[in-house]
């Protein structure tokens, strides 16, 4: 059962749930919150408004992503490939999400390969890449009539 502290990332949860499947036993927790370190770096390889490059502390990807929840809907998450390296301190996922914008109900489908250091069995680092087309025309779209 998930924690009473994480219901409002509710939205988040098949992406949340992907990349904890997606790490196994190489980190300790239930919950993506619970993996990544307090102190991690997270930072995104494109510009999209309303999202920062870089996000410093577990305290702040937990408010980025609190904004997210509030924008995005995710259905489900899925196409996961999983490639480690360097002895199981870095993992590379790539992965795809489907959801809606809900200001707008306009579909949102997205591929990631996001790049993630591991330390102490927690994510101390993580680097993301996406298809920022998908988001753009996504979060431009006009509402759903």
């Amino acid at each position: 059962m998930p924690s009473p502290d994480y219901a409002a990332y509710a939205p988040a949860a098949p992406y949340f749930d992907l990349v904890r499947r997606a790490l196994g036993n190489l980190v300790d927790g239930a919950h993506f919150f619970d993996v990544v370190s307090d102190d991690i770096i997270y930072e995104v390889r494109y510009d999209l408004p309303g999202w920062p490059r870089v996000i410093k502390g577990r305290t702040g990807l937990m408010a980025a992503f609190r904004g997210y929840v509030e924008n995005i809907a995710l259905r489900s998450a899925d196409r996961l490939i999983v490639h480690m390296t360097d002895e199981g301190r870095v993992a590379v996922i790539e992965y795809e999400v489907h959801g809606i914008i809900l200001a707008t109900g306009a579909t949102y489908d997205n591929r990631f390969c996001s790049i993630i250091t591991i330390e102490n069995r927690k994510i101390a680092h993580w680097r993301d890449y996406m298809d920022s087309l998908a988001a753009w025309n996504a979060l431009t779209a006009k509402a759903q009539g």
